[in-house]
């Protein structure tokens, strides 16, 4: 077989010397301006005397006139194979006249003999190229034919790490249970000695966002061995076989380089649960996971090849990938708390100048619920804000805005709002303001603003005092209130409602119902669930709600979820009539200033109990 290099180099001398044949013919054909003419009008030229001499350049004739005839010069051509003086006389020019012309014959020069046979070469040359890049070309897609069947698995070295565990923050627990495979690819005899096995495969369970794939970069990193990355999707393909071939691929080549890490991002991409395909259960992806299989707990696996895989869908993923032998640990990277959060936060504030005013306890506190991906989002957005405002660091401001703009979009200023809907607005969400500071079991409000975000009009944002896994009851029965709180100020206050509040019903409802139906806070309905959701694996969402129960149930629960409401209803119709005067003004001051901080509302409002 040629070598590349060498191949490379007769494709660079065929264009060199295609590229000096069309230099060599453009210069041949260079001339300067010279006018040309008939070898009749030369005749008559010669016969009227104006011609002194004409230089003979094979079928070329270069004239050159007399001075007082003519003082430019000119060229000809006569018939090949024809010698100047037979043509001219047979054009009628005088024998006298003919003598009385200088005539000489000039040889072509080097160049111009190189020039007529680089041009003669030359398509011969490009015709040549052409065919050559044409065998490339098929010998090239045959190759790749041979190579459909390789792995795509992207390979880093262990000897320059980028991620360690001290850049992973909020999830100790995970990086406890992964200590153990770093521990195992550096100290191998240590767990031999005792007779233990180290888990072959480890999942990583978790939302969207949480840090799965840093997690396994970090283990990675700390263990200074071989890693290995591919996503479930680049095994399989529309032809059949391919996926599995991969596989195969993948794990030689693992075993190669072992002590190593092979890393699945997304497996449930190629680990679905089998035989709940829509087109037959021997397809292409099952092949694949079969393959996956056998290669993770088969007869041959005396290998020290560790698998880490993540997915946010652990529940479509095959049984048999899940036991133990294959995937015998799953570790869970649940959202952060908020001590996760502050530590998440300290590691994205890295190199960033920042204000004295930031305060991340504070930060933490104002987003529960965000994941890793979420906070370092927030992180950029703030430090965004800081550079379109020309500041030369990150303020508490900023990174308040930045939240806000990650939960609800960004300012829509531009949106035209008349005065009375601005008003009708302002009055909602100080509805939602009070009822919520008057009820004891809802969040604290940190903020009221009038101003348009996103979708919404305008938002009230509570702020908790600490995360929660557990809720209550009453908890949700003030939730309830306070969700109807903005819906109740437009009645109280205008008589009449709006399409404002069609969110809040919606989630009214919804909670109401799940009250019901699925946490068992009816005292009628007893502690019982209502309802089985369904699921297509191969859909892979929840598509429909089984009713296990009958028409009479039925109405039982639409009557306790309207109770919940209705007593919400009234319990938030109570405390705005009671205080309808602090509504009012709180009303009034979102209309002058367009957001209220918490401090500012809370001096507004003194404590009272919640109306019953």
């Amino acid at each position: 077989m040629v070598p590349k290099v060498f191949r490379n180099g007769l494709v660079y001398l065929l264009l060199l010397t295609a590229l000096a044949a069309f230099v060599f013919t453009s210069f041949s054909r260079t001339r300067p301006n010279v006018p040309e003419i008939a070898i009749a009008d030369l005749a008559r030229e010669v016969t009227a005397g104006g011609v002194q001499r004409i230089a003979v350049k094979g079928n070329e004739l270069q004239i050159t006139y007399k001075p007082e005839y003519k003082s430019t010069s000119a060229i000809s051509r006569k018939e090949d194979g024809v010698g100047l003086g037979d043509t001219l006389k047979d054009l009628g020019v005088p024998e006298d006249k003919r003598q009385a012309v200088a005539v000489e014959v000039v040889a072509p020069s080097r160049w111009e003999n190189w020039g007529a046979i680089l041009g003669t070469l030359l398509p011969l040359v490009l015709v040549g190229a052409f065919f050559f890049f044409l065998m490339r070309q098929a010998q090239g897609a045959g190759n790749q034919a041979f190579a459909f069947g390789k792995s795509r698995a992207r390979m880093f070295t262990g000897d320059k790490p980028t991620v360690t565990f001290a850049d992973v923050a909020g999830c100790e627990e995970a990086k406890e249970e992964l200590q153990e495979v770093v521990e195992f690819l550096k100290e191998p005899q240590k767990f031999a000695a005792l007779g233990a096995r180290i888990p072959k495969g480890v999942l990583l369970i978790g939302a969207p966002g949480t840090g799965k794939t840093l997690m396994a970069k970090a283990v990675s990193g700390e263990a200074g061995v071989p890693f290995f990355s591919i996503s479930g999707s680049e095994f399989v393909e529309m032809f059949v076989g391919v996926g599995a071939s991969r596989v195969r691929d993948l794990f030689e080549q693992a075993k190669r380089n072992s002590p190593c890490i092979v890393f699945i991002d997304e497996i449930d991409a190629v680990g679905r649960h089998r035989g709940a395909g829509l087109g037959g259960s021997h397809d292409e992806r099952e092949q694949t996971l079969n393959q996956l299989l056998v290669e993770m707990d088969g007869f041959d696996t005396d290998t020290n090849v560790i698998i880490i895989a993540a997915t946010n869908r652990p529940d479509i993923l095959d049984p048999a990938l899940l036991r133990p032998g294959r995937f015998d640990r799953q570790v869970v990277m649940d959202r952060p708390d908020m001590k996760g959060r502050k530590a998440i936060l300290e590691v994205h504030i890295k190199g960033k100048p920042l204000l004295p005013d930031v305060n991340l306890e504070t930060l933490a506190r104002q987003t529960p619920g965000f994941a890793g991906a979420d906070l370092e989002n927030m992180v950029n957005e703030g430090a965004i804000l800081a550079a379109r405002r020309n500041k030369r660091g990150i303020g508490m401001s900023e990174f308040q805005e930045a939240i806000e703009r990650v939960i609800a979009g960004p300012e829509r200023r531009s949106r035209l709002i008349s005065a009375h809907e601005k008003e009708v607005i302002a009055f909602h969400e100080a509805g939602h303001a009070v009822v919520m500071h008057m009820l004891p079991n809802c969040d604290p409000v940190h903020k009221i603003s009038v101003i348009s975000r996103g979708m919404a009009l305008g938002y009230t944002m509570p702020l908790p005092k600490e995360d929660r896994v557990l809720y209550s009851r009453d908890k949700y029965r003030d939730e309830l209130a306070g969700l109807l709180g903005g819906r109740v100020a437009e009645e109280i206050i205008f008589g009449d409602v709006t399409t404002g509040a069609s969110n809040d019903l919606e989630r009214v409802t919804k909670l109401a119902r799940q009250m019901v139906t699925q946490f068992g806070m009816s005292d009628a309905m007893g502690p019982l669930q209502f309802g089985q959701r369904e699921e297509m694996i191969f859909l892979g969402r929840e598509i429909s709600e089984q009713r296990n129960y009958s028409e009479q149930v039925a109405r039982e629960i639409d009557k306790e979820v309207r109770r919940f409401i209705d007593e919400a209803y009234e319990r938030t119709h109570a405390i705005l009539s009671t205080y309808k005067d602090k509504l009012t003004a709180v009303a009034h001051r979102l209309m002058e200033v367009e957001t209220l901080d918490m401090t500012e509302f809370a001096a507004m409002l003194t404590p009272a109990p919640a109306a019953a």
